[in-house]
């Protein structure tokens, strides 16, 4: 645990006067973790040498009062008139629009999305986790800009609302004051790319290994894991050894026939066995890692387009740049424009 930040359990500390505000909106119905994963972010990030934390915390609805969530578990919380009152003139740094199988009947509350509207003039910034988006989509936030939610509700968000630009891949996407992220989890990487803008990359990194968090995901990580999707063809992991020597030696030439051997079959059998278990040729498959790896080192590391390009197997950046086509219809160089770290 760092100097600046207690343990979980600790007591916190006083609140300060330069701490900036952070109002999480609920609702009924809200997933429980699209509020508590963004609200643990905010309650335990600390400046650079501070003792007392960045941020001061609330959680309110329209009426305020007891909030179902969708496990067990139900919160709190305080009328919205009531804080913004104890703010006085002053908005809320940050406005959070939390996501959840309510949101559709959210955006529906004229009460609930007139007040997202109006409080949003006053917040330096407003965001959503995962449907919320839709709340945000009602209150007319979003028309003309690049949005994301869960990928299971981008078409619906895109079909209720035509003037949003819904985007299904992004984890997270900041259009000038306005962030969107996808769905569930997305919403600490969201939080934690908020606390790098105001505090900077240090406090965030700290913060991240406090949460146990293996990394802080950029906003151009995809909300589909390559992975995941693997391992979920592969049930039977019959060619997880494969896959983790595959990433641990992407930069090495390796053909078909190689990964044969090392699965002890034969060329033919195993380039069968393995498209029926994963559904890819091993080809396509090795490819799209390349891919994944070269799209995580152009946003997260300063390398050139050269050095990404042999350090994910690609004998040179043309066949980089067409491997981008045929798996993301963009190249290289486009996708680190839009989604790389200025």
């Amino acid at each position: 645990m760092n100097d600046n930040m207690p343990p979980f359990c600790a007591k916190m500390p006083k609140t300060s006067p330069d701490q900036k505000t952070v109002i999480f909106i609920v609702y009924p119905g809200i997933v429980l973790l699209d509020l508590v994963g963004p609200l643990q972010v905010f309650t335990h990030a600390y400046p650079e040498g501070g003792e007392n934390p960045a941020y001061r915390t609330h959680i309110v609805s329209l009426d305020g009062g007891p909030i179902a969530t969708n496990t067990i578990v139900g919160i709190d919380s305080a009328p919205l008139s009531m804080v913004l009152g104890e703010m006085g003139d002053a908005g809320p740094d940050t406005l959070v629009i939390v996501g959840g199988n309510g949101a559709e009947v959210a955006a529906h509350d004229e009460g609930l999305v007139q007040a997202v509207a109006t409080l949003s003039t006053r917040a330096r910034r407003t965001c959503s986790v995962c449907c919320g988006a839709f709340v945000l989509a009602a209150a007319g936030l979003l028309d003309g800009r690049r949005a994301v939610t869960h990928w299971e509700d981008c078409d619906l968000l895109a079909t209720r609302y035509p003037k949003v630009k819904v985007e299904v891949d992004p984890i997270y996407i900041k259009e000038g004051s306005i962030w969107t992220s996808a769905g569930i989890t997305a919403g600490i990487d969201m939080a934690l790319a908020i606390v790098q803008e105001d505090l900077g990359k240090g406090p965030a990194l700290r913060l991240a290994r406090s949460l146990v968090t293996p990394m802080i995901r950029s906003a151009g990580q995809s909300q589909f894991s390559a992975d995941l999707a693997r391992q979920t063809q592969d049930a039977k992991g019959e060619f997880a050894a494969l896959h983790e020597w595959l990433r641990e030696n992407l930069a090495h030439v390796t053909s078909v026939s190689d990964m044969a051997d090392r699965c002890g079959m034969s060329g033919r059998s195993f380039s069968r066995r393995y498209a029926t278990s994963v559904g890819l040729p091993p080809a396509k498959s090795l490819e799209r890692m390349r891919v994944d790896a070269a799209r995580n080192l152009l946003i997260e590391s300063d390398r050139n387009m050269k050095a990404v390009a042999l350090a994910c197997g690609f004998r040179d950046q043309e066949k980089m740049r067409r491997a981008f086509h045929r798996h993301l219809h963009t190249s290289p160089s486009s996708y680190q424009a839009l989604f790389g770290e200025s």
